[in-house]
């Protein structure tokens, strides 16, 4: 949003300076992104007189002159055609910079005649393109400073721009007088009260308007209010308006159209004007395209309307896009007698989806799909009629109305005390009440009443913003929160949230790099994982490889490993930790740790100490991250893992045969042949919400405890069948005594020779700890019988001989 400060005055009774309007503007919400003053390019220069000028002795078309300073009498030499004695000219002198030139002047030497500066013309001065001669002044004294004679004479020339970038919740700074009120409300000047316009129709208006039954309203088209304006002369418009639209980047077309333009930057009120001799029979029809119908806008572009859109056509076809762009067909020319002007009011996001379906970014667009007012469309009416009757003459007719203005009243309570407790300012209740009316709503009593140009304010909570906007965030003062007991804080973290940070941190010491994938996979990916299916489905993916809802973490970090191997980085350790979805609604999501390691345990070596990862590398990461989130020390370890898992080496940690903490093992080779993993891939996945909590929730560590007992170790070995599990062999081992056995091991594995065909020989040795009294060779004989009971129970071997 552009707007120079000459034009703000209009609205704004200030002797505040650019700066200070500047900086107001920011601290309001409305941040400045540039301010242009073309006076700081100007400011060195100053007026001089021509006292002599007189044919240079060695070029035809150079004069040398004596000029008039305010330092004296200078020499210049001039080659512009129109340097004659007694003419007033703009002086630059040695170290001044010429921004048309691009260079800074010294005492130059031309054709063995000194030149003590130069007397510029328009294009030097970039103030226009003439540049066949030196600026001739009617008026101006010697050495008075060229910007002054600027401001007095042609202020257009050094009127500062401003720009500023405007949120899409603040729809009214979208015009002049919208700024305007917010800075006399910070106090920054007068808001000057808008002159209210009064049209009578001397005639009726011989173009009716209607809305269709499905375009009126919401979705469409609220208010169409139009009226002839017969006889104009559409000419140039006048030179303080062209000024306007070219200082904030618009080109000026022609009178009627320029009048537009003016209300859509002052007022924020889009308006269009059909040549009402091409609008055929009488009639203008906002409806709704039905598909396949064309029309070329203003801008000389087919546009193609899919069904639904919102059109205004005449008895022959579409003749405008609503709210966002008119037709060539009945734009208005130099030849333009009679005007159809039109104001109205439509529906935003209907605006919105048009404006996007064909592409189109007009000023009309911007503002009817961020919001107008819609008090001040019959207004609008005529104020603009006003307007083009003051600039081209004409007759205006009694204006014509299809729709009604939209009610938006509205009032919610201004609670004063709030302004403390959500903004943390002391602001007095007269001031707070004094604030909103400055800036438009109507106070009875506690309730305001939100003006027109304000669809943001939608409660209780935007009064108290509104209010602390004004006075300035910047008074806002910094205090430290109060403390909420006494002591020793308690901890911010739940047990939960620790957990997850010993996890990620355990992992990422084991030597694991920490991945943060998206939340989504592809299909095909989730349906490795038991996923896929429409409970994780997304109703709006971002795209086709994010389509689901991720079942595990896995799938991503296999994929993060994939895209890893493609670029030579064939051997990785990924972690994550995060949440997975067992379905679509909520609480149908868990915590996750992951972890995977693909290819090797290290580079290659001459010594042969890198070996493939197996699945006992992630066994004993996942071990230790268990231990980190306070998993129990004695689990189970068992099969009947999930099918991406390979069936014969995996295992998972259990307390008991339906609690499982997590999964470790080897990847199933289907899995790592559909997402292109090359060589072994183990990994581990924990639920950290299934490891039970600690009894006592204090932070204090238990105290340490040391056996003062001699441990004892016994050996045994077993001859069972070949496809006995050695895991099944401990467990039941570790069963014989949980309070006395404390580890139980494999060592040692035989098959073959006298065992015979089909069997095995596994060697474990079983750790006792006592705790009470030392132990006596016939309770260790006990215990071993015992062993030897349980491990031939389960497994139906025998103890080797």
């Amino acid at each position: 949003m552009k707007f120079t400060f000459s034009w703000l005055k209009e609205h704004l009774d200030t002797t505040a300076t650019v700066d200070e309007i500047a900086e107001a503007l920011t601290d309001l919400g409305l941040e400045v992104e540039e301010v242009v003053d073309p006076a700081k390019a100007l400011s060195s220069f100053t007026l001089a007189k021509v006292q002599e000028a007189e044919q240079h002795p060695d070029a035809d078309r150079l004069r040398v002159c004596k000029v008039m300073t305010d330092e004296g009498e200078k020499q210049i030499v001039c080659g512009a055609p129109n340097a004659r004695a007694g003419i007033t000219v703009v002086l630059a002198k040695p170290g001044d910079y010429v921004p048309g030139l691009d260079v800074t002047l010294s005492v130059g030497n031309i054709r063995g005649v000194e030149s003590h500066g130069m007397m510029a013309s328009m294009r030097e001065l970039e103030l226009g393109e003439d540049h066949d001669g030196i600026i001739e002044l009617a008026s101006g004294e010697v050495g008075q400073k060229f910007t002054d004679w600027l401001a007095q004479n042609d202020p257009s020339k050094v009127d500062p721009v401003i720009e500023i970038a405007i949120t899409p919740n603040r729809q009214d700074a979208l015009g002049i007088h919208g700024i305007a009120r917010d800075l006399a409300a910070r106090g920054l000047g007068t808001l000057r009260p808008l002159k209210v316009e009064q049209v009578k129709g001397s005639f009726p208006c011989p173009i009716s308007v209607t809305i269709d039954a499905d375009t009126a309203g919401e979705g469409g088209c609220h208010i169409f209010a139009g009226r002839l304006i017969k006889g104009v002369k559409n000419g140039p418009s006048p030179q303080w308006l062209q000024d306007r639209l070219r200082a904030i980047g618009l080109r000026p077309i022609s009178a009627l159209v320029d009048v537009t333009n003016f209300f859509t930057f002052d007022r924020n009120r889009p308006l269009h004007v059909f040549d009402a001799d091409k609008v055929k029979g009488g009639v203008l029809r906002i409806h709704r395209a039905t598909g396949g119908q064309t029309l070329v806008g203003l801008d000389e572009k087919d546009y193609a309307f899919s069904d639904g859109q919102v059109v205004i056509s005449d008895a022959e076809g579409i003749e405008s896009i609503g709210g966002i762009m008119g037709g060539l067909q009945t734009g208005c020319t130099e030849e333009t007698v009679n005007v159809f002007l039109e104001a109205a009011v439509w529906d935003r996001i209907q605006i919105a989806h048009t404006g996007r379906a064909l592409k189109i970014n007009s000023d009309a667009r911007y503002r009817n799909e961020r919001g107008i007012d819609p008090a001040y469309n019959m207004q609008a009416m005529e104020d603009a009629a006003q307007m083009i009757l003051d600039l081209c003459g004409g007759e205006a007719s009694e204006v014509v109305v299809a729709g009604e203005v939209p009610d938006t009243d509205r009032a919610y309570k201004l609670d004063t005390d709030r302004v403390v407790s959500l903004v943390g300012m002391e602001i007095p209740a007269d001031t707070q009440r004094a604030t909103l009316e400055a800036l438009g709503f109507r106070m009875d009593g506690d309730m305001a009443h939100v003006p027109s140009w304000r669809p943001d304010v939608m409660g209780e909570a935007d009064l108290v913003e509104e209010v602390a906007r004004i006075a300035s965030l910047t008074k806002l003062k910094g205090t430290p929160l109060p403390r909420l007991s006494e002591g020793v804080v308690r901890p911010v973290l739940s047990p939960s949230q620790v957990r997850e940070r010993s996890a990620r941190r355990t992992v990422a010491a084991l030597g694991y790099n920490e991945c943060v994938t998206y939340s989504f996979v592809d299909q095909a990916a989730a349906a490795l994982f038991g996923g896929g299916d429409d409970a994780h489905m997304l109703a709006n993916p971002i795209s086709s490889e994010m389509s689901h809802m991720r079942p595990s973490l896995l799938p991503g970090l296999l994929q993060a490993a994939a895209r890893n191997q493609a670029r030579g980085f064939a051997d990785v350790a990924l972690f994550e930790v995060g949440h997975v979805f067992d379905g679509g609604e909520p609480g149908e999501q868990h915590v996750q740790v992951a972890g995977v390691l693909v290819g090797r345990t290290g580079p290659k070596d001459v010594h042969g100490a890198a070996r493939a990862v197996d699945l006992f590398d992630a066994k004993a990461d996942a071990e230790a991250v268990l231990a980190a989130i306070g998993a129990p020390a004695k689990m189970q370890i068992l099969r009947g893992g999930e099918g991406w898992w390979h069936p014969g080496r995996h295992g998972r940690f259990c307390l008991g045969p339906k609690k499982t903490l997590g999964v470790f093992g080897e990847l199933h080779p289907k899995v790592l042949d559909a997402l292109d993993i090359k060589g072994p891939a183990v990994g581990f996945v924990i639920w950290p919400e299934q490891v039970p909590m600690p009894r006592k929730s204090g932070a204090t560590r238990a105290a340490l405890v040391l056996n003062d007992l001699q441990a004892v170790e016994r050996d045994f070995a077993f001859v069972v069948d070949a496809e006995v599990e050695a895991l099944t062999l401990v467990n039941a081992a570790a069963g014989a005594d949980k309070g006395l056995i404390d580890d139980v091991r494999v060592f040692d594995e035989f098959i073959g020779g006298s065992l015979g065909e089909g069997k095995k020989s596994l060697a474990i040795t079983v750790r006792l700890q006592p705790t009470d009294k030392t132990l006596k060779e016939k309770d260790i004989e006990a215990i071993s019988a015992k062993i030897v009971e349980k491990v031939s129970k389960a497994t139906g071997g025998t103890l080797r001989g």
